[in-house]
């Protein structure tokens, strides 16, 4: 079997971490997501807490809207004092996700991961949503809050993820052209979106 890297991009209240869970076990591969962050610590000695509140005070800065910094592989050294800054912090999450390409077939949730690795040899770029009625109700269930707050958490997120997406890669998060592979799960459960990707991969000869 060849190697690959799966990535999972999705909406809040999608479920695109539960075709990743189905991908994982159907394929018997790792499944990355936030660990991506505690593997960069181990990488550059940086503290995991300052990935963690880096990641999210990241996502949440408003100007993101309106710059562009754009991953070109680089890393910032050691002796600079932009080492622990916000972009050489994503760079070392880029550097573990392609050491991990060069090692083993995996998914991955997130991490602007298809943009990263888009060189990559046997990549297969998905890209899940589902829709708004659904999202709400099924954040509404997971964490127990009403539905307008759920309906406010997935607005918030989303963009969250949008901004994030669309700073460190110059594109449109949104943009179906980034992907291979888009499914809606208001129409198939998370088992068959998986079976669907599956099957693309054995059509692309690479399973």
């Amino acid at each position: 079997m060849n190697q690959f890297v799966i990535t999972i991009a999705r909406t809040c209240g999608s479920g695109g971490s539960y075709v990743a869970e189905a991908l994982e076990k159907k394929l018997g591969i790792k499944l990355y997501g936030q660990d991506i962050l505690q593997l960069a610590s181990e990488d550059s000695g940086i503290s995991i807490d300052l990935f963690a509140r880096t990641d999210e005070e990241l996502k949440s800065n408003p100007l993101f809207r309106f710059t562009k910094y754009i991953y070109d592989g680089k890393l910032i050294p050691p002796s600079s004092s932009d080492f622990t800054s916000q972009e050489n912090l994503f760079n070392y999450q880029a550097k573990v996700l392609k050491n991990l390409a060069e090692k083993e077939s995996y998914v991955v949730i997130g991490r602007c991961a298809d943009f990263v690795l888009k060189d990559t040899k046997n990549i297969v770029r998905v890209f899940i949503t589902a829709d708004r009625k659904d999202r709400i109700n099924t954040e509404s269930e997971r964490l127990t809050i009403s539905k307008k707050e759920a309906e406010n958490r997935i607005d918030k997120v989303d963009k969250k993820r949008t901004n994030h997406y669309n700073y460190f890669t110059g594109n449109e998060r949104d943009d179906m052209t980034n992907y291979d592979i888009c499914l809606n799960t208001s129409r198939l459960d998370y088992d068959k979106c998986a079976d669907i990707i599956i099957e693309y991969m054995k059509a692309k000869a690479i399973l």
